[in-house]
């Protein structure tokens, strides 16, 4: 599904070269659930933005679903990003006083998704993230891990063929993060392909593969035997 050859990546400004990535290449196949690890400046943000095609490699090659992504316009960028991949943000990125529901319908209307549908699958998602009796309140009125769920469900309403997320528990407390882990893990169950961007040990441990990154290069790269399963508490699904 994803595969990363030789990437590197060069930031310049003036006369200075700040090179973020250095050769980077591996294969994520699909189904997988990857957490890819690294603390501030390792370079995996640099390695989010190409694989969520929000920025282009110095150098390399990133081939998505048997399409070339490296070298595309501004515009093509735009198309994989809408139609390939959802995005789950730290910041949630949903409009405050916006309802759950039309929160989660914004993708699918850039789309000229038809309004039934819209919010047929909208529905669907918010309930699947356990939101179904909250998707007519508005962000303002949701909790941290609550907002954060919305963001799944936004995510999911494009059937991307890769789910991001971005330090997706960064924002809220340690007990909503473990019930966002674990929506997670029920995705990938049911066969989403999950890359997760994370400096934190206990969330990467919920993953199935984890890839270390440090000064711009992989450094590990392994199958999490120890994956860390819970159960999700259904009794604290409005905390």
């Amino acid at each position: 599904m994803i595969s990363i050859s030789h990437i590197t990546k060069i930031y310049k400004t003036d006369l200075i070269e700040t090179v973020a990535l250095s050769d980077i290449s591996f294969e994520i196949k699909k189904g997988e659930f990857v957490a890819i690890m690294g603390p501030s400046g390792s370079g995996k943000s640099t390695l989010m933005h190409i694989l969520g095609a929000l920025d282009i490699p110095t150098s390399g090659e990133y081939v998505l679903d048997h399409e070339q992504v490296s070298h595309l316009s501004d515009d093509e960028l735009a198309v994989i990003r809408n139609k390939k991949i959802g995005f789950v943000f730290q910041a949630y990125n949903l409009l405050p006083r916006t309802t759950a529901l039309k929160n989660v319908t914004l993708p699918m209307m850039y789309a000229d998704v038809p309004k039934q549908e819209r919010e047929e699958k909208a529905k669907k998602y918010l309930t699947m993230v356990g939101l179904g009796d909250r998707m007519y309140h508005t962000s303002n009125q949701l909790s941290g891990g609550q907002q954060q769920r919305v963001a799944i469900a936004r995510s999911l309403v494009m059937n991307p063929s890769i789910l991001l997320a971005d330090e997706p528990t960064g924002n809220i407390a340690s007990t909503q993060a473990e019930e966002i882990m674990e929506i997670f893990q029920n995705l990938n169950d049911e066969g989403h392909t999950i890359i997760m961007i994370t400096h934190e040990p206990d969330i990467a441990s919920h993953a199935k593969r984890i890839i270390t990154v440090r000064d711009g290069h992989i450094v590990s790269d392994q199958t999490n035997k120890k994956q860390k399963r819970i159960a999700y508490k259904k009794h604290n699904k409005h905390s």
